[in-house]
């Protein structure tokens, strides 16, 4: 049997190649994987592709990069040709022998640091004595190491079969505290709105009014990230057949579009004030007690929510705890503002609020071009391409001759994955079928991936199958 994984039409398909994965059978090279440590492994390479044969009783792997990173101490550092004999891989007991000889390579400076109970739970950066790029390499190996687990331990529940009642009772939990986090955020709006409003009207504070401003902003986005929740519940596969997940970058960046707006305003009516010299009221000492009293509940309520919702796996909740974290600051700076410019000078309190706003305005643009992106549809990072590979060359180990292509990339919060295999000319056409429906039903298993397509192919030296537009057709 000939095992032959190849590369060298990558560059032509994707440019940079940035979302490509080269695989092989023996060592994991380019510095993120383990070369020479039992014979197996993952390469994956984002801007140089290189050329991995693998044949039957001998193996050799050619690099065209070695590792950037100076003054290795370990074998395991070395990026010199490796040459194993190599048999039908076998994955059976692969993670545990690779972290095995991992830990046991490891520098002193470096093993001093490893909890034996919990080996992972190591912190490259207190290590002494390690350069940067030697940090990052073995932060890289560690994250490695963890997916391979987590890909071992994936594919030994879905074999045996086992349904986990408690991890299903977890995800039912989880979902019903996304419920109640959103349902509390948009209640605790309503109030701390009202509360605000009344401070504001005592106090005749330009920073305070900012803040008040931006708990009606909340209770707008949070309308806006609740009616977004909704319609992901309310799937209609005619008339939407992938889902309407994407609905949920798109109402944070509604969110976040109007929170920055609103940061623009209050930096234009801030500037005016100190344009036109017009100092405040001074407040009297009722109206401090009425401020201190408002502006404090609001911001130990808002630290509540923040710290309940931070923790949340769903997007739309995190969002709402970013809110409630710039709401704290924002209420803190506010108070402060309006105090110290109603104690020393006038334009303490506009400065105050300029300052906000400006916070607002990159905060919340920031949030903007961040689920853009991911609606743009940026390449997944090399450790989630590692990641895939690894699974495609477990799940497919008996039958599959050769991983053409991994390909994935963001269209909303998840992924979607491309994989290409060569499989044997002469195999049944069910059998085939069967292999590739398995693949793609593992690959969408994953958390972070939404959808996965598996192409099935008896050879790989053709042209790409489809083309990257780089224009919009003139007919639409």
């Amino acid at each position: 049997m000939n095992l032959e994984l190849r590369h060298d039409r990558d560059q032509e398909r994707l440019g940079a190649g940035a979302d490509q994965v080269d695989t092989s059978w023996n060592g994991v090279a380019n510095g993120l994987g383990f070369v020479g440590i039992v014979g197996f492994g993952l390469g994956f390479q984002s801007k140089s592709m290189r050329t991995v044969s693998v044949r039957e009783g001998a193996s050799v792997v050619r690099s065209t990069k070695e590792i950037e990173v100076d003054s290795m101490e370990t074998p395991l550092l070395s990026s010199n040709d490796v040459e194993a004999e190599v048999h039908k891989p076998k994955f059976t007991g692969l993670v545990s022998t690779m972290k095995s000889n991992f830990f046991t390579d490891l520098p002193q400076k470096l093993r001093s640091h490893i909890d034996p109970e919990d080996p992972f739970d190591i912190d490259v950066s207190k290590s002494v004595g390690l350069k940067r790029d030697e940090k990052d390499y073995y932060e890289r190996q560690i994250a490695t190491l963890k997916s391979f687990e987590e890909v071992e331990s994936f594919v030994a529940r879905s074999q045996d079969y086992v349904i986990d009642e408690k991890i299903q009772e977890e995800d039912r939990a989880e979902r019903a505290a996304q419920e109640i986090a959103m349902q509390i955020s948009n209640w605790a709006n309503v109030f701390l709105l009202s509360l605000k409003t009344y401070a504001t009207i005592k106090s005749g504070s330009i920073a305070i009014a900012a803040s008040t401003l931006d708990s009606l902003l909340d209770l707008m986005a949070g309308g806006i990230l609740w009616f977004t929740h909704i319609s992901m519940k309310n799937i209609n596969i005619y008339k939407y057949p992938i889902g309407k997940l994407r609905v949920q970058p798109v109402g944070i960046i509604i969110f976040a579009a109007v929170m920055a707006t609103l940061g623009f305003q209050v930096l234009l009516v801030a500037a005016e004030k100190l344009i036109t010299n017009e100092p405040s009221e001074t407040m009297s000492h009722d109206q401090l007690i009425w401020l201190y009293s408002i502006m404090l509940t609001a911001t130990a309520i808002k630290l509540v929510l923040w710290i309940y919702c931070r923790s949340s796996r769903n997007n739309i909740v995190r969002a709402y705890a970013k809110d409630h974290y710039f709401d704290v600051v924002t209420n803190v700076l506010g108070l402060v503002a309006a105090v110290l410019g109603n104690a020393y000078y006038w334009w303490i309190d506009p400065s105050g609020a300029i300052v906000l706003a400006i916070y607002t305005i990159v905060n919340w643009s920031g949030t903007v071009m961040e689920n853009a992106v991911s609606l743009i549809g940026q390449a997944a990072p090399p450790e989630v391409l590692q990641k895939l590979t690894y699974l495609v060359l477990r799940q497919g180990a008996d039958n599959i001759k050769r991983v053409d292509t991994v390909r994935a990339y963001t269209f909303g919060v998840l992924y979607f994955v491309e994989v290409d295999i060569e499989l044997p000319e002469d195999l049944p056409l069910k059998e085939a079928h069967a292999i590739g429906e398995s693949l793609q039903i593992k690959l969408e298993e994953l958390p972070e991936v939404e959808r996965a397509f598996v192409h099935l192919d008896f050879e790989c030296s053709h042209k790409p199958e489809h083309s990257v537009l780089s224009t919009i057709p003139n007919d639409l």
